[in-house]
């Protein structure tokens, strides 16, 4: 009878010394359930999308670094609270309406089109000054940890088709605020 009291107290000790040291671990600066809480990545990796065409033309697309995610702005004045848009990882961008490819660096190709003409549709004048196959204009992404490239594919039936280069194909959402469109790519799946 002692002998199983003892093991008993044994085994209750060693259950509290465990739950200590995964409260201490996860309350810990810095610790595996904190960084986790902090960027959640739940938003997956298939295709998301909104019909409509767009008669407000592109104008400007821009990008930011977060502790968590990368992000890319589409900025459509006028565009309101609903742009189209139609986001997906492809294999190789081609561009919509011609098919050529356009090569894109990195580990994987986010394809946007955004429901804005990247030209003024009453006055047929650019209104976003990219050339096709080239990187975004005005677009940085020297210290990026997911972002790797972004190249322009043109405009087609009022839509705007970008290619960005991730390192790898990871969680993205997309976030529609008053004129612009939000794509955020996570840094990691966990």
């Amino acid at each position: 009878m002692r002998r199983i009291g003892a093991a008993l107290a044994a085994l209750a000790l060693a259950g509290t010394a465990i739950g200590t040291a995964a409260a201490t671990a996860s309350a810990a600066p810095g610790g595996a359930a904190r960084a986790a809480a902090a960027c959640p990545t739940g938003w997956g990796s298939l295709a998301k999308g909104s019909p409509d065409v767009g008669a407000v033309p592109l104008a400007d697309v821009r990008t930011g670094r977060h502790d968590c995610f990368d992000r890319i702005v589409f900025d459509v004045p006028g565009g309101g609270d609903h742009i189209g848009h139609y986001v997906r990882y492809v294999d190789r961008l081609h561009q919509v309406g011609s098919g050529d490819h356009i090569p894109v660096g990195g580990g994987a190709i986010l394809e946007v089109r955004v429901a804005a003409p990247s030209y003024d549709p009453e006055t047929g004048g650019v209104a976003y000054p990219a050339v096709v196959a080239e990187p975004l204009p005005g677009v940085n992404l020297t210290g990026y940890r997911t972002f790797r490239d972004t190249r322009f594919a043109g405009s087609f039936e009022g839509q705007t088709q970008t290619g960005v280069g991730v390192r790898a194909r990871l969680p993205f959402r997309v976030l529609q605020l008053p004129d612009r469109l939000v794509v955020d790519v996570a840094h990691s799946w966990t």
